[in-house]
């Protein structure tokens, strides 16, 4: 069995989580799964800005839990989710690190949606 590498954020790779200011709106198979004003975009070393979505703004009713799993050296241990109304496209299409680690604790209790496998994921103004 291999023990899994854990790595802190530096200036070699940085992470930054901080609320978003937008309203974010997520659509799949022509329903809203994600509406939220209490966003966090979570900006990691050159990937573009990826938005986490508090869990309790998310229907969860509309989301399955597969057996997929990945592991980020920085993050930790990722589940995913597929959306059934968005078809095969949706499959793993969430993510969430249940237990994140320490350096990006404030992600605990979010999710992510890749912008490929939803119909939209639309910011609007906060008001």
């Amino acid at each position: 069995m291999t023990s899994k590498p854990i790595k802190q954020p530096g200036a070699d790779h940085p992470i930054s989580v901080a609320p978003h200011p937008s309203r974010v709106v997520v659509t799949v198979g022509g329903r809203v799964v994600a509406d939220t004003r209490a966003a966090l975009a979570l900006r990691e070393s050159s990937y573009p800005a990826v938005l986490y979505i508090p869990r309790s703004d998310v229907d969860m009713s509309l989301l399955q839990r597969t057996d997929h799993g990945t592991y980020c050296p920085y993050k930790g241990d990722c589940s995913y989710y597929s959306v059934p109304a968005g078809g095969e496209r949706a499959t793993n299409a969430v993510w969430t690190y249940e237990s994140p680690f320490a350096a990006v604790a404030a992600i605990k209790d979010h999710l992510a949606f890749y912008p490929n496998r939803v119909d939209s994921i639309e910011e609007r103004p906060a008001g």
